[in-house]
């Protein structure tokens, strides 16, 4: 029997720049593109782990700017999503994404609308979560609700999954509360000891795969090798689908192998929302 993905994070719009490198301080550089697109890290995760197949809530605020708030929430439920979509009086958060040549990028994101987001909003996506479920939060929230919204999940029997991105100074202090912590190069070296803190932990490299840390033991998986466009959304993809195939009760050797696959097909792709894989995509890759 399958359980369910609880997503808890945050929704936005994405602008991405192709840009030629990194603009030093004070100069003004020229980038292409400039597409807009739906965005957050918690929306792009609850969307693939929804084109997985299996059901999916996901809990994010939305501003007071009606047009962008509506536009998102129209999108979300096409997807075929759960939604809890509280309006908060503040813009509806969004990303810049700048995008190397190698494909490599830098994000620069606010989050007031996020951040914003309480216990009282939050806590009644939680209802009815339990054992074979699995809770999907990142680093956008505040760090006293991302804390209550594991451990609730944690106390209910459910799986937690914890990714500290963006990374916040305090987010360490949470990892001992998920049951996975899933944490780029950046970010685990951010969380130092405290990543060993939590039951298991994932460092995902990129082009070099991921370590799987489960107490003494490291174990690494290779990545499949693709030629990378952009790397945007890779991450959010290899979450999402992570959470998705753990939910349908197969094992943690099995949603890191399809994670892996997923992602890498993710980056042979330009954009965040536009690269992120299919619901056939994801059904023949899981087969």
């Amino acid at each position: 029997m399958s359980g369910r993905v609880v997503v808890v994070g945050n929704a936005g719009l994405d602008r991405r720049l192709a840009v030629p490198r990194l603009p030093l301080a004070g100069e003004t550089l020229i980038g292409t593109g400039g597409e807009i697109a739906p965005g957050g890290k918690g929306l792009n995760q609850a969307v693939v782990a929804a084109r997985c197949g299996g059901p999916v809530r996901f809990c994010a605020p939305l501003g007071s700017d009606a047009g962008e708030a509506d536009a998102l929430e129209r999108m979300l439920q096409a997807e075929g999503l759960e939604t809890l979509l509280p309006r908060l009086p503040c813009p509806t958060d969004f990303s810049l994404l700048m995008v190397l040549p190698d494909g490599e990028n830098s994000i620069v994101s606010t989050s007031a609308c996020s951040l914003a987001l309480d216990w009282d909003r939050a806590s009644p996506a939680l209802e009815g979560i339990g054992r074979g479920d699995v809770l999907l939060v990142q680093g956008n929230l505040s760090l006293d609700l991302t804390e209550r919204v594991l451990r609730t999940a944690r106390a209910a029997g459910a799986t937690a999954l914890f990714n500290p991105a963006p990374f916040w100074p305090g987010a360490e202090r949470l990892a001992r509360h998920g049951s996975l912590v899933i944490a780029n190069r950046l970010e685990a070296e951010a969380l130092g000891p405290a990543l060993h803190e939590a039951e298991r932990a994932i460092v995902t490299r990129g082009a070099d795969g991921c370590s799987l840390l489960d107490g003494k033991t490291t174990r690494a998986f290779p990545a499949q090798a693709v030629t990378a466009v952009d790397t945007t959304g890779c991450g959010d993809t290899f979450c999402g689908v992570l959470a998705a195939v753990l939910a349908g009760g197969r094992t943690l050797d099995d949603a890191i192998a399809a994670a892996q696959r997923a992602a890498a097909l993710t980056a042979t792709r330009p954009g965040a929302f536009a690269a992120l894989p299919t619901r056939d995509e994801l059904r023949a890759l899981l087969a």
